[in-house]
């Protein structure tokens, strides 16, 4: 499984969203849209916005997602 979280630097949701991640052992690349703009471009491309966090799962986007949002998206792949 490939795992994208965009992120913003101190961004309390994507925090929560990679802890969840970790405590799961699912291995994951994180990409910090404030840190490097090519990435806020890629995740416009990918979602049509620049929320906090979103991740790609597999091709998946989850846009502006919670861990609720997450595991839901885990278990529907």
């Amino acid at each position: 499984m490939n795992i994208i979280v965009y992120t913003k630097t101190r961004c309390s949701w994507s925090a929560k969203v990679m802890t969840y991640l970790k405590e799961q052992g699912l291995p994951f690349e994180e990409r910090d849209i404030i840190k490097n703009p090519e990435y806020k471009k890629e995740v416009e491309a990918k979602s049509g916005q620049s929320e906090s966090p979103t991740l790609d799962i597999d091709g998946v986007i989850v846009p502006d997602a919670g861990v609720e949002d997450v595991v839901k998206a885990l278990a529907n792949r």
